[in-house]
């Protein structure tokens, strides 16, 4: 991530900004841009948001969004996968879905890159969990290991055949070392 210092700004004139290539996210009247996902990155985000639509979106259960800006209290973020509770997604008049998220998602799914530190990542799990998301998962792509947040207890250190929670409704069964295996397309 890097850090862009400028004058202060509010959220909503950060909003007004032109995205940028890799996306940065505001935090604390900081702009810090998101490093460009590598291959392991993007395989996890793919597959994972993938799998979770597989089951979640056609009984409208849920949808997992990639890279999808939601800027709520004074933070502007996007996380790898922003999963919304289908009745939360905040659609148009139309039924279209909005260009604008105001609200934290209902889980948020961040995939650490080398060149990412980790208390910041964690940092922008801690604030959705503590202004309303119901979960989140911190996965470490050289340690195997998936770091899980909940509203409503302490976090949990998951790994190997550990089985990952998942929102309520969302009938998805994975454990640690089914999603790690996933990097492996070329054996």
């Amino acid at each position: 991530m890097t850090a862009t210092a400028e004058k202060s700004l509010t959220l909503e004139e950060f909003l007004q900004q032109p995205e940028t290539k890799p996306a940065s996210e505001f935090i604390d009247g900081e702009i810090i841009q998101k490093p460009m996902p590598k291959g392991r990155h993007s395989r996890l985000q793919g597959k994972l948001g993938s799998e979770i639509n597989l089951v979640a979106e056609a009984p409208k259960i849920a949808y997992a969004f990639p890279e999808l800006r939601c800027s709520f209290g004074n933070r502007s973020i996007v996380p790898d996968i922003a999963v919304f509770r289908w009745q939360q997604i905040p659609f148009l008049p139309d039924g279209e879905v909005p260009d604008r998220f105001d609200l934290p998602p209902d889980c948020i799914i961040e995939i650490l890159s080398p060149q990412q530190k980790p208390n910041k990542v964690i940092g922008n799990i801690l604030y959705c969990i503590e202004r309303g998301s119901q979960l989140g998962w911190f996965l470490d792509p050289d340690d195997r290991s998936i770091l899980v947040f909940f509203r409503d207890r302490q976090p949990r250190l998951l790994e190997q055949n550990d089985t990952l929670p998942v929102l309520e409704g969302i009938e998805l069964n994975l454990t640690v070392e089914q999603v790690f295996s996933w990097l492996k397309m070329g054996a």
